[in-house]
């Protein structure tokens, strides 16, 4: 296959799946109405310019005592409640209202589906706390969730300052309540937990523009069951190209090209995550895990998020992979009720090339079953994309910081990857 060739079968821009991507929206689609939350909230406004000098916090930290004693007011219908995810019913529960109610694309094709067990993972990392799974029931007999909204406690690098801040995640509203403008109420109530731990800054993403975007990043695709794929309506043959041309052109091997290249293991995570720590100093926006953090978030869980590593003779750990499972539920297709999706985690190369490593982890993705490998263009990921067969979906995922004012980054910049 001629490179004129490759260049005639490209995904139609992945509009569905790069839709996907969190939202971070409060209710209503019309952005004056999210604008006017936002402008309430210690956020830069979208036309304000900051410069290095500028910045830091933008409200000082709050005295305990100064800190609102009670929730929220919520309309006389609705109860707060706190989502116990180690009770399997009421994990159930969250990933129920999730699954039909949480980011779909425009067309109704395709939900993400983050699984049970993805979810435990996700909101349990060390330091979790319960009340910072903030859910929302009817007060009705049946007390059915239909809000949630999730914080977890993360360590942030900002060009050299390292603050203790939440990651805030999985903001979703059952579809039939969402002019109820419950979302503002979900974000306050998160921000008055938060700041009553002591903590006063916060990242998020969201697909939309809201006040105002520190970085803008752009997933890219790699295709692994191209046949798949253009059955459920991901990826549509080119011009002059046939299936059986667009499966030659993305096959794999069978067998990864590494000699030495296994699963993260109990014994070799102070070393894996002395070598991520290192590599992402590069960065200025980066995450710093702990051991016990690393541990959590890198140790492979079956159908949640996988890790490979090589090592030296020494047993030091010298390159890494991990990408992490994010189903979508693909919507009124009985052939193929679910779009198995691998997201590129964490990646360090040191003794290999980076192309080498993902081009490795390409193959075990599709041992593993995945139709198709996704990636942001951060760290050092667009290096390998081209080469790869990676392709520019249409969506953008916004980085954002709250309570901290900060100069535009460039994706390249960014060493921090949310679920």
């Amino acid at each position: 296959m001629n490179e004129k060739e490759e260049e005639k079968h490209q995904p139609n821009g992945t509009p569905e799946i790069t839709q996907l991507i969190r939202q971070l929206a409060i209710g209503s689609s019309n952005s004056s109405v999210r604008h006017q939350f936002w402008s309430t909230q210690p956020v830069p406004s979208l036309e304000e310019q900051t410069t290095d000098a500028e910045e830091g916090p933008i409200e000082p930290d709050k005295d305990p005592e100064d800190i609102r004693k009670e929730p929220y007011p919520l309309l006389p219908q609705f109860e707060w409640t706190e989502c116990d995810i180690e009770n399997p019913k009421e994990l159930e529960e969250l990933y129920r209202l999730l699954n039909a109610n949480y980011v779909e694309d425009d067309d109704a094709m395709f939900r993400f589906d983050y699984s049970a067990a993805f979810l435990y993972w996700a909101l349990k990392p060390p330091g979790w706390r319960k009340d910072w799974h903030i859910g929302v029931r009817t007060g009705s007999s049946s007390r059915r969730l239909v809000a949630f909204i999730s914080a977890i406690p993360s360590t942030i690098c900002i060009k050299g300052k390292l603050l203790k801040m939440v990651e805030i995640n999985f903001l979703c509203i059952h579809k039939k309540l969402r002019n109820k403008r419950l979302a503002p109420v979900l974000i306050k109530e998160i921000t008055r937990r938060v700041n009553q731990a002591g903590i006063f800054q916060a990242v998020y993403t969201a697909g939309i523009v809201l006040p105002r975007p520190v970085a803008r990043c752009r997933y890219y695709h790699r295709s692994l069951n191209p046949k798949k794929l253009i059955q459920v309506g991901f990826s549509r043959l080119g011009p002059r190209m046939t299936l059986s041309r667009t499966i030659r052109l993305y096959a794999l091997p069978q067998d990864i090209t590494m000699t030495g290249l296994e699963p993260l293991s109990p014994p070799y995570v102070s070393s894996a995550r002395e070598l991520l720590s290192q590599y992402l100093t590069r960065f200025r926006l980066y995450v710093s895990f702990s051991e016990e953090e690393f541990s959590h978030w890198f140790l492979p869980r079956e159908n949640v998020i996988y890790c490979y590593i090589l090592k030296n003779e020494q047993g030091v750990v010298t390159d890494l992979i991990s990408f992490y499972e994010l189903s979508s539920t693909v919507i009124q297709n009985d052939k193929y009720p679910k779009l198995r999706a691998a997201y590129s985690f964490y990646n360090v190369a040191t003794t290999v090339s980076l192309e080498s490593l993902m081009y490795n982890a390409l193959i075990l993705a599709k041992q593993q079953g995945f139709d198709v490998f996704n990636a942001l263009d951060l760290m050092e990921n667009e290096t390998f994309f081209k080469a790869l067969k990676f392709h520019p979906g249409d969506g953008f995922l916004h980085y954002y910081l709250y309570n901290w004012r900060c100069s535009t980054l460039s994706p390249a910049e960014l060493g921090l990857v949310l679920l």
